[in-house]
């Protein structure tokens, strides 16, 4: 089992969900979906402290983000 300090916002599990290489029920997805929209409504908490306390690590954080989002 991956140590959760080492992952991103999904888990392995959640990744191979999302890409369809692992066979769930519809019932089952739609948890994990839900599981990852809070962790995204999660994120904007986080955000405020990072732009309190560490503006470099919030830099970084944008960086990745909108580098993906091209």
């Amino acid at each position: 089992m991956v140590d959760d300090q080492y992952r991103g916002l999904l888990t392995e599990r959640e990744r191979e969900i999302l890409r369809g290489e692992a066979e769930v029920s519809d019932n089952y997805q739609y948890r994990v979906v839900s599981r990852i929209r809070t962790k995204i409504e999660n994120i904007d908490e986080d955000t405020e402290i990072l732009a309190e306390n560490r503006e470099d690590l919030l830099e970084e954080l944008r960086d990745v983000v909108c580098k993906n989002s091209e």
